[in-house]
């Protein structure tokens, strides 16, 4: 998956997760204080060039991994165009609300500034690091769990699906609209079963290795841990500081 081949390829993967989260978190406190749209826009785009610039994130990956958010973001922003309410005999009336650009650019700035800080991080730091950083936080060790078996799912999800469309496009399961449609509902019905019966043989090898507890993983040793905290910690406060008198 992108995020994972940029998580893994930066060059901020063996600085420690706590200067990047401490990074990241600053970033998404600069989007809230901006005090203009124009200036949650500069931090977005500050963001966005230490990801690529300072961690090396290649820049195509790094717009197809913003490209559905910012898509996302922009079909929202119209139902910001809309203004619903009354009219004077009580009937619903709607119409172009008059302060419409204001609102939409403040939401979009400081929602690319939040995405850019959010990429920041997870596009630089493997799960295995980001799961060690929650529990040193003492974030309940279920919700780890959960996190680490639905990423263990995905990949099980996309090689079930690469390996059934293989073997439908080599008989020819989608050489027309009909068999297309016939060919797509083999393979969600298919794919259901398939990840059903493997998750309960993950459950079951588990359970047969005596696996009642959390998942656990080894945490790596990050050099400079202490140095990289305080120099993020230090640039993020100046970001936000900057974000909030800009």
């Amino acid at each position: 998956m992108l995020i994972e081949q940029a998580a893994y390829g930066n060059r901020w993967r063996r600085v420690s997760p706590t200067a990047k989260a401490s990074l990241a978190l600053a970033g998404l406190l600069a989007a809230f204080v901006a005090a203009t749209p124009a200036t949650a826009a500069a931090v977005a785009l500050l963001l966005a060039l230490v990801t690529i610039v300072g961690a090396g994130v290649a820049t195509g990956l790094y717009l197809r991994v913003a490209a559905p958010a910012v898509a996302f973001l922009g079909f929202g922003s119209l139902s910001l165009l809309v203004a619903v309410g009354t009219d004077a005999t009580g009937q619903l009336a709607w119409g172009l609300a008059p302060d419409a650009a204001p609102r939409i650019a403040a939401v979009a700035g400081r929602s690319l500034a939040s995405l850019a800080a959010l990429l920041l991080l997870v596009l630089t730091t493997p799960l295995p690091d980001l799961i060690g950083l929650l529990r040193r936080l003492h974030v309940p060790d279920v919700l780890l769990d959960l996190m680490v078996l639905c990423y263990r799912m995905l990949f099980v999800l996309a090689a079930a699906v690469h390996d059934t469309l293989t073997a439908q496009s080599a008989r020819l399961g989608y050489a027309s609209l009909r068999h297309g449609r016939r060919s797509l509902g083999l393979l969600v019905g298919n794919l259901a079963l398939q990840i059903w019966q493997r998750a309960r043989a993950l459950n079951q090898a588990a359970l047969a290795r005596n696996g009642g507890g959390s998942l656990r993983f080894l945490a790596p040793d990050f050099a400079n841990a202490r140095r990289d905290t305080l120099l993020a910690a230090g640039v993020g406060s100046a970001l936000v500081l900057l974000a909030g008198l800009a």
